[in-house]
């Protein structure tokens, strides 16, 4: 009896050995996770050094650079993005830009996160939380919006600003995303952009080009000092703008590896050549190197380089920075004053042109040992038609859009602050406050 109890009480242990095996191999069997440590570390502190670019970064440098009763304005504005281009980044940007193998726009699978549990990874960096991956893509969307306003600033509505951001991040960067980081046709076309040479910088320097001649000149433009309120707030942007370039291009390379460092560094020396060719520049024909110019030259250097910094070697940085030194000096002075347009802190010259030229040079100096891409240098010329071929479609998709946009904002919102409110200036025409 005692033997027959004991089999039956193995038996049954068994049958409940066997239904929790049942019931647990589902999980168990579950593709091991990809996520490492170490590259989800990198990566946290790459997203907070890229959101830094925008508050306090780039707040701060444009806010040096307006008149002083505009000061408050101009840090609404990169503020306002981090808000806005925020949310609606996790309602519908991320899944339209990243999800999906559309050749124009994505899905919408990952509306509102759905579906993003704890564990999970995208397809193009397995080795990080894809809410990180998110996340850090967000900080891009933020600043590519904010840098916008740039070359609209001093005379821009502040509501105007808000609607033309929602549509211009819908419209315009989101499809742009796609096309060259989510899969879309550019990529498919072999166009190379590690960090935002088309997708931050020309896109934002094209549609801030566009809003410039849209909206006119400022009050004054030409025949009054519109010099800077406080270029030490501008150095101040610059270093934490600098700083946060090594998030913004190293980790674009989605892991703490040598990518990443390689990436870094030429970012760095580029943004060193950028600065002291820009000063070197207006010695020889001013007598004097300007603060401004310098860290003017130092943002040329570092948006230049960054379609390139994750494919080129660390002398191609130097070159890259020397190149945007001279190119954007250019473009912020004989350009500028070429064809009389009122791109209040050239975001064209710096940007726009600084992307551009980078995004060409990349298809110049890519080395296949360095990013897996051959440029012309390495006896691969059509990688040089594919940058051009980007270049073209930005530079049509930006600007048309924009100028569109602008033109259906103004049917509903003026665009343009009064004269009267332009001379008492943004600060208490919009926000009702004022620096003492």
């Amino acid at each position: 009896m005692g033997t027959c109890a004991s089999r039956c009480l193995r038996a049954s242990a068994a049958l409940a050995a066997a239904g929790a095996i049942a019931f647990t191999t589902p999980a168990l069997a579950a593709a091991p996770s990809t996520i490492e440590p170490a590259d989800t570390a990198w990566m946290i502190v790459a997203t907070a050094l890229v959101l830094m670019m925008t508050i306090p970064g780039l707040a701060l440098f444009y806010s040096g650079m307006v008149r002083k009763k505009n000061v408050l304005a101009t840090m609404a504005q990169s503020l306002a993005a981090v808000m806005l281009i925020s949310i609606l980044w996790v309602a519908f940007g991320y899944s339209l830009a990243f999800v999906g193998d559309g050749a124009w726009i994505g899905s919408l699978d990952r509306a509102f996160l759905a579906g993003m549990g704890m564990d999970s990874v995208h397809p193009g960096a397995k080795t990080i939380p894809e809410a990180l991956f998110m996340l850090y893509q967000m900080t891009f969307a933020i600043i590519t919006v904010a840098l916008v306003a740039g070359s609209v600033a001093d005379r821009m509505r502040f509501s105007a600003y808000l609607v033309f951001s929602i549509a211009w991040f819908i419209f315009v960067y989101v499809p742009l995303a796609h096309w060259i980081w989510g899969g879309g046709f550019l990529a498919q076309a072999g166009v190379v952009d590690f960090a935002g040479g088309l997708v931050v910088h020309l896109s934002a320097g094209t549609g801030g080009l566009v809003a410039a001649l849209v909206m006119g000149r400022r009050q004054g433009y030409g025949s009054e000092n519109l010099s800077p309120f406080d270029l030490s707030l501008a150095v101040v942007g610059t270093g934490l703008l600098w700083v946060g370039w090594f998030g913004f291009n190293g980790g674009s390379a989605l892991g703490a590896n040598a990518h990443a460092v390689m990436a870094i560094l030429t970012t760095h020396l580029a943004a060193c050549a950028g600065a002291i060719t820009w000063g070197a520049l207006e010695w020889s024909t001013r007598r004097k190197p300007s603060v401004l110019g310098m860290i003017s030259g130092a943002v040329a250097g570092l948006g230049t380089i960054t379609p390139a910094s994750g494919f080129v070697a660390p002398w191609h940085g130097l070159v890259i920075g020397a190149l945007a030194g001279i190119i954007c000096y250019w473009a912020c002075t004989s350009l500028k004053h070429r064809f009389h347009y009122d791109d209040s802190l050239d975001v064209f010259g710096v940007h726009g042109v600084g992307g551009l030229t980078g995004t060409i040079l990349a298809g110049v100096f890519a080395t296949a040992a360095i990013g897996g891409t051959a440029g012309l240098i390495e006896g691969n010329p059509k990688q040089l038609l594919s940058q051009l071929y980007g270049v073209a479609v930005t530079l049509a998709w930006s600007g048309g859009v924009t100028w569109a946009l602008l033109k259906l904002v103004s049917a509903f919102v003026p665009l343009r602050v009064s004269r009267e409110q332009e001379l008492e200036g943004l600060d208490i025409s919009q926000h009702g406050e004022a620096l003492q």
